[in-house]
């Protein structure tokens, strides 16, 4: 008996020890997992029943296509396993949900290295970020003032966030967006790895992933032949941040914001040359970047320090194809200099094609040009101007062409005007607008880029917080299938009073100012506009490659990925996009290997 006691004790000892020693093992360093309160949810679906979800923390993969409201019990068929399949120096994302009844603290993600018979890709080609809800509203009446009470709101998944750990609070959702970059020296083939979810006191989760590297590379976002063109606005930055307008501290918190956007293939510098170009639109006025001060003796001294420290920052980021400068028709026409023997601001109003206009901007496109030619930026700097009237335009292009012919025209076109302007460098045409094919070809043949945009007018394809996410591929698609160079929005970070929690705005559909939030944190919708840019580059390399092979098989495989491209040559698609891309992509998938 007492034999058979002592075993007994032994045999809990040992079952103690076991369990904690596989305690031991899923324990991680105490974190406390700060950050900033999401806003409440302010629809009936926080009165969604978590009656049946199961204890504990609960996840699975789920398609990148689906946003989970925050605050319902998902319903999803549970996924341990995920499949990926890129090229070479792509970037390709995935999306695990995390969801509970009850409160979980610390959630942590750890990816392992991804093997194959071929060799190894290093864990840290993996990211996991936690995504947060931010409150938007409804496209009605896109653009136009509006007030927050009178539209349905609703908690919208987009930013994501780079946290270490997270908290989630019970009876709602958390999504968490994966990024792989697959590296342009790996060599191709299949590799596996895990995705371990750790929360304390919970089981640690692990969840499987396959990456199917394809034996095709993708050029360095430097090199893609995507024009994107997404305006900055440095102002927003140091007011969210809270720092001095211009300061060494300003510049150095613009770095990372700004080289998001130059992984992203960014083309352009946005710039402006003397007052507010918009009139105040934003939320944040825009800064001078150069100052115009009027001498004693009627001269012009203009200092260039400002944008010229802008300028190079984003050049050393690399984004160096174009400086467009905002603008010689501001949107209320008025433009301001300091007096020399006052020492006050004068504000003028300079109406194009006025004398005032003429006497105004010719000192200045003069020196200007030459500052410019100085510094080596003179071929590749625009005077831009967005959405003017066709008899501003004729009398500041007509000025432009008398005094600074060496500077280049920007112009975004919601007057479909484009054919009286065959010379301008950078013509972008409202969404919708049709350029002839010939038009884009003789354009193209002398190095002159033809793109087109969305604002607040445009319900699709857009990127709006409450926008269909897929809608950011489509953007892409849609500029390959009508032969554009490429796409321009307004804004990259042009951010509203509280970004990080609150997309609305007084005078347009939720987000759509900004596309990025504040210290660097990306977005779904910023995400997926990259993968759609790589889906061009991929299509014109492919294209390329088969019309150079010049076999049936090729010219078959050719002709395939053509129709494919061609049923995205439309801003009213009659199929689900979600469907048409996914099929889509599968034809690049099937045509790559």
């Amino acid at each position: 008996m007492k034999k058979t006691l002592i075993l007994a004790r032994n045999l809990i000892c040992l079952i103690i020890l076991c369990g904690i020693s596989a305690s031991c093992e899923q324990k991680r360093p105490l974190k406390t997992c700060d950050t900033f309160a999401e806003m409440a949810d302010p629809t009936a679906d926080t009165l969604s029943n978590w009656s049946q979800t199961p204890p504990g923390l609960n996840a699975s993969f789920v398609s990148i296509d689906d946003k989970y409201p925050k605050s319902v019990m998902p319903e999803v068929k549970a996924s341990q396993s995920y499949t990926v399949t890129g090229w070479k120096g792509e970037k390709l994302s995935g999306q695990l949900l995390l969801w509970s009844a009850e409160d979980i603290q610390q959630v942590e993600c750890e990816f392992s290295d991804f093997t194959s018979p071929n060799g190894k890709l290093s864990s840290d080609i993996a990211q996991a970020r936690f995504v947060r809800y931010v409150m938007t509203d409804i496209f009605e009446p896109g653009c136009g003032y509006r007030k927050p009470e009178d539209f349905p709101s609703s908690l919208a998944a987009d930013m994501l966030d780079n946290l270490e750990c997270f908290n989630i609070e019970a009876k709602t959702v958390r999504p968490v967006w994966l990024s792989i970059n697959i590296p342009q020296s790996a060599t191709a083939g299949t590799y596996n790895g895990k995705l371990k979810v750790y929360a304390r006191d919970q089981k640690t989760q692990e969840f499987e992933i396959s990456i199917e590297v394809q034996d095709r590379t993708l050029p360095s976002p430097s090199e893609w032949t995507y024009h994107l063109d997404l305006w900055q606005h440095p102002s927003a930055v140091a007011r969210v941040q809270n720092l001095e307008m211009w300061s060494d501290k300003h510049f150095e918190a613009l770095k990372p914001q700004m080289k998001m956007l130059a992984d992203a293939g960014q083309k352009v510098i946005t710039a402006n040359i003397n007052k507010e170009p918009w009139h105040n639109q934003c939320f944040d006025p825009y800064a001078d970047m150069i100052i115009w001060t009027k001498n004693t003796d009627g001269t012009w001294t203009y200092d260039y320090a400002i944008f010229d420290k802008w300028v190079q920052l984003m050049m050393d980021l690399g984004i160096n194809k174009m400086i467009n400068c905002y603008s010689m028709i501001p949107w209320n026409n008025e433009i301001h200099y300091t007096d020399a023997a006052s020492k006050e601001i004068i504000n003028v109003k300079a109406d194009p094609g006025t004398k005032i206009f003429a006497d105004m901007w010719t000192p200045f496109l003069t020196d200007f040009t030459k500052h410019l030619k100085e510094k080596g930026w003179l071929e590749i700097t625009n005077i831009a101007m967005d959405e003017r009237s066709p008899e501003a335009m004729k009398a500041t292009v007509d000025l432009l062409q008398k005094v600074a012919p060496e500077l280049g025209i920007s112009l975004a076109d919601n007057h479909k005007s484009y054919k009286k302007y065959p010379f301008i460098k950078d013509m972008c045409v409202a969404a919708g607008a049709k350029v002839d094919s010939a038009d884009i070809a003789m354009r193209r043949e002398k190095g002159l880029i033809t793109t087109y945009y969305v604002c607040c007018s445009d319900k699709f394809p857009n990127m709006f917080t409450f926008s269909n996410s897929a809608e950011s591929v489509y953007a892409s698609w849609y500029a390959i299938a009508a032969d554009f160079d490429g796409f321009l929005r307004w804004a990259y970070n042009s951010w509203v009073e509280n970004p990080l929690t609150d997309s609305r705005f007084r005078t347009w559909p939720g987000g759509d100012t900004y596309i990025v939030y504040p210290e660097a944190r990306s977005s779904i919708r910023f995400e997926r506009l990259i993968e759609g840019i790589q889906d061009f580059e991929k299509i014109r390399i492919l294209r390329e490659d088969l019309k150079k092979a010049n076999t049936p098989e090729s010219l078959s495989k050719l002709e395939k990925l053509n129709a494919e491209v061609a049923k995205f040559n439309t801003i009213e698609p009659a199929e689900p996009i979600n469907d048409m891309l996914n099929k889509a992509k599968m034809t690049i998938n099937e045509i790559s290997k």
